[in-house]
Parts: C-alpha cells; sequence; structure tokens
C-alpha cells in the first residue's frame, strides 16, 4: 500500500505523515495494518498540482493507491485579488488529482472547508444541506468539490473549518505570537465557527482512508465559538497578559466577506467511523500546552 500526500509539509499534510509514523496522537492509536505502509509527502515543488501533466507524471511513477489532497491555496482576503491563482489551485488541482486517481483506481481524499457556505443558517451545516458560497475562496474550494464528484469514483471529501497545527499560518500561531509583541488586541465577535485541532482532522483522515464509505464529510471541532471567544481561551490557556476587545466584522474591514455562521454537524462521522473528535476547548487546550 502506498498513500501520497499532496501539500505534506503543510499544517494539515505534516500531521497526517506524523501520525502515518507513529501510529497514535492524543485521540488513541490507530490499530490498522495499512499503517505499515509507505507513505510519502509531496510540496507544490515535487507536485504541482495545477499541472495536469505533473500531477499524471506523479502519480503514474509513484502509484499511489491512495492520494491525500491537503493543497490549497487558503489566503481568504488574497483570493478575493487572485482569483486565477484560486481557481488553478482549489479548483483545477481537485481537477488534476482526481482525473489522475481515477486513470489508476486510486482513492482520492480531497480537502474542502466551511466556507462553502453562505452563513445563513441558524444551525450548523449537515453534508446534505446545499453550499452557497460568498467569496472567491468558498466558491474555488466548491468548483473543486464538483470536479472531485465528476473525475474520480472513489473520493472522500472532508471539509473543516478554522484549522490550526504546528506547521504553517494559522489563527493560534498569530495569537500566541501577537501575544509577545502587543498588550491589547482587537478581534472580530461576529463570525461563528468550530476551530479544529489539526491532530483530530488528521485521526479521522486516516480512519476514513482505509474504508470504502466514500462521501462528504464534515470534520471540524465539536461545539462553537467567535473569534473573539476562540483568542480569549488562546490567552486564557497561555496564560497571558493582554486585553481583548471585541469588534464587528464590519470595523475589522475584511476585503473578503466571511459567512457569519459556518458550524458544521458531523453527521455523516457519527453514520459510519464514529466521531471522536474533541471540544475545540479540550483540543485547545491541549495544543498550547505541547505548543509552550
Amino acid at each position: 500500500m502506498r498513500i501520497l500526500v499532496a501539500g505534506g509539509n503543510g499544517q494539515l499534510g505534516s500531521e497526517i505523515i506524523r501520525l502515518f509514523k507513529e501510529k497514535e496522537c492524543s485521540l488513541g492509536r490507530i490499530d490498522h495494518h495499512y499503517l505499515d505502509s509507505e507513505v510519502i509527502g509531496r510540496d507544490k515543488s515535487l507536485l504541482d498540482i495545477t499541472s495536469l501533466e505533473s500531477v499524471k507524471k506523479n502519480l503514474m511513477e509513484y502509484k499511489p493507491h491512495i492520494v491525500i489532497n491537503t493543497a490549497a491555496y487558503t489566503m481568504v482576503d488574497q483570493c478575493e485579488s487572485n482569483e486565477d491563482i484560486s481557481f488553478k489551485v482549489n479548483s483545477l488541482g481537485a481537477r488534476n488529482l482526481a482525473i489522475a486517481c481515477d486513470a489508476i483506481q486510486a482513492k482520492l481524499v480531497h480537502i474542502s472547508t466551511d466556507y462553502v457556505f453562505d452563513g445563513e443558517s441558524k444551525f450548523p451545516y449537515r453534508e446534505f444541506d446545499l453550499p452557497n458560497p460568498i467569496n472567491i475562496y468558498g466558491k474555488s474550494k466548491y468548483l473543486g468539490e464538483d470536479y472531485v464528484k465528476q473525475f474520480c469514483s472513489r473520493y472522500f471529501i472532508v471539509r473543516t473549518g478554522w484549522l490550526y497545527g504546528f506547521t504553517g499560518k494559522n489563527f493560534v500561531r498569530t495569537i500566541m505570537k501577537a501575544l509577545k509583541e502587543r498588550k491589547t488586541l482587537q478581534v472580530v465577535d461576529d463570525q461563528i465557527g468550530s476551530p479544529t485541532n489539526a491532530e483530530d482532522l488528521a485521526y479521522h483522515i486516516l480512519k476514513l482512508t482505509f474504508t470504502d464509505e466514500y462521501g462528504i464529510y464534515h470534520c471540524t471541532g465539536n461545539g462553537e465559538c467567535s473569534w473573539f471567544e476562540f483568542a480569549k481561551a488562546i490567552i486564557q490557556y497561555a496564560q497571558a497578559d493582554c486585553k481583548i476587545t471585541p469588534i464587528s466584522s464590519r470595523d475589522y474591514n475584511s476585503i473578503a466577506q466571511r459567512p457569519p455562521y459556518s458550524t458544521l454537524d458531523h453527521m455523516m462521522l457519527r453514520c459510519t467511523i464514529g466521531d471522536k473528535m474533541r471540544d475545540w476547548t479540550e483540543a485547545l487546550k491541549d495544543f498550547i500546552e505541547k505548543f509552550t
């Protein structure tokens, strides 16, 4: 069994590779004979997912049984002014991997986002709810989902949100850095979602990968909060001395519109492999203890 992780040096890709090697994490041990498989990570210097030729060449040479696509253009505001790059990476990249995976009958695990929804719901979104993205990032990821469904016969689409890990840029690391430099912070309080520890997400991705339970899944930290509440918890668990003030999205004046509510319900996890995602506060506290 050979597994290829596209975006293997990113915060989720690196966590998946680590879990393959160590075979256990805070959620427990994964006991499966496939964990003795060969797993390799590919960053964009070795695997350019925007090039169909590059993707086909890599997959034909390595012949993976499973491809996990964690590569994405995730800078939401920059997507608004870089539409072509956003769609090349998030849409065509997904299409290219889907075409190449289907050609060699490999499974494809494609990571998507809570931002495929418009945020107008009053209840957590389930997998059967119709997406309606309101920014370029969400639209490019939604088109990527469509391409995966069109061109690959064996796929898992895993939507997540508010992701943080030990590698790469994310909200937790940004706040932790700011705490060393500033004594006051202003954070948006009118966007609601679910912070997600990359370790917890990687655990569920691997469990799904070793099944034939194909389809769309939601996988985030359990519970919900605002960005302000998220930052407040980071400060508390880091035991930092910092004053934090809530502000509105309008006052923050970001370029891209964000969905005001993007909490995801884990119905498909509960119906298949089970939902062991931790409450976001528990997972965050564990992360900060390890981070510091």
